[in-house]
C-alpha cells in the first residue's frame, strides 16, 4: 500500500545532511511522497533544498507561522519563493490563540497577507488553527472569494483537532481536513467521531513529525514512516479497508498539492 505524509517538519528533528535515513525508513514503510513544511525563513530554505535533493519523494511548502506575527519577514521574498520548483503550497500559517491570545490581531494580519499571496500565486494554503474557529472561518471565507484555482482545493486544515460542526464549516469552504497521530490517542473520542463523519475523499493524513507520535510510539520523536498508524485508526473509525484509506488519502494529497507520482528516489 502507498502512503503520503502530508505534513512533516524536517527542520525540527533531522540534522541537515542526515535526512536520507529518515527517508529510507519512510520508503520502506510504503511512503511515496513527504510534504516538508516551512514556517520561517530558515525552514522555508530547508524545505526547498530537500525538494531539490529528493525530487519525486519530497515537495515543500513555504510560509510564515503565527509566532512571527509581531515581526514578520519579507512577504515579497515569500511571494518569490512560492513560484519556485518544488514548492507546492503556502504554509504553514494560521491562527493559534491558545498560548498567546494577545497577539490575535497581529496573527490575523499575517495570516490574511499569506492567504492573499496564496491566491495570487495559485498555491493552496496549509492552515494551522487552534482556539480560533470563528476568525479562521471568516478569513478563509474571504480567501475563497479571491482564490482562482479549483474550488475544491484551496487548502488543507492540518492536524485537525476540532469537532464535526467546525469541520463541516471548513468542508463547506472546499478545504481538505488532515488528521495526525492525535487520532490514535485514547482520549480523542470527539476527534474520531469527526473523522468518522467526514467524507474520505476530503481527508489527508500526516505525522506533523517530530511531534504527536501515534500510538504505539507515543513519547518518541515522530517520523514519516509512522503515518500508517494514523491510517489504520482512520480505517477503523470509517469502517473501510485499510487499502481504501491508502488509495483515497494518497489521491487526495496528490490532487491538493498538484503532484503526480514519480519514481526518482534511489
Amino acid at each position: 500500500m502507498e502512503w503520503i505524509d502530508s505534513h512533516c517538519h524536517f527542520d525540527s528533528f533531522v540534522e541537515e545532511g542526515t535526512e536520507r535515513a529518515v527517508l529510507d525508513r519512510a520508503v520502506a514503510a510504503g511512503l511515496t511522497l513527504v510534504v516538508a513544511i516551512g514556517g520561517s525563513p530558515a525552514a522555508n530554505e530547508r524545505t526547498r533544498s530537500l525538494a531539490q535533493t529528493y525530487p519525486g519523494l519530497v515537495v515543500g511548502t513555504v510560509g510564515y507561522d503565527r509566532d512571527l506575527a509581531n515581526d514578520p519577514p519579507s512577504l515579497a521574498s515569500l511571494a518569490a519563493q512560492a513560484r519556485l520548483d518544488g514548492v507546492v503550497a503556502i504554509g504553514e500559517t494560521g491562527l493559534d490563540y491558545h498560548y498567546e491570545p494577545e497577539t490575535a490581531a497581529a496573527q490575523k494580519n499575517l495570516f490574511q497577507a499569506q492567504l492573499e499571496l496564496a491566491a495570487e500565486a495559485r498555491r493552496p494554503v496549509v492552515v494551522h488553527t487552534r482556539d480560533a474557529d470563528d476568525d479562521t472561518v471568516d478569513l478563509l471565507r474571504a480567501y475563497t472569494r479571491i482564490w482562482t484555482g479549483e474550488a475544491d482545493r484551496p487548502g488543507v486544515i492540518h492536524c485537525f483537532t476540532g469537532d464535526y460542526p467546525f469541520a463541516r464549516r471548513l468542508l463547506d469552504l472546499g478545504f481538505f481536513i488532515s488528521f495526525s497521530g492525535i487520532l490514535t490517542f485514547r482520549n480523542a473520542d470527539q476527534l474520531r467521531d469527526a473523522a468518522r463523519r467526514i467524507p474520505l475523499d476530503r481527508i489527508l493524513i500526516e505525522t506533523d513529525a517530530p511531534y504527536l507520535a501515534p500510538v504505539p510510539f507515543r513519547g518518541k520523536p515522530n517520523e514519516p514512516a509512522w503515518v500508517r498508524q494514523v491510517a489504520e485508526t482512520l480505517a477503523t473509525v470509517q469502517g473501510v479497508a485499510l487499502q481504501t484509506v491508502s488509495r483515497k488519502t494518497t489521491d487526495n494529497a496528490r490532487y491538493l498539492f498538484g503532484v503526480h507520482k514519480e519514481t526518482c528516489y534511489e
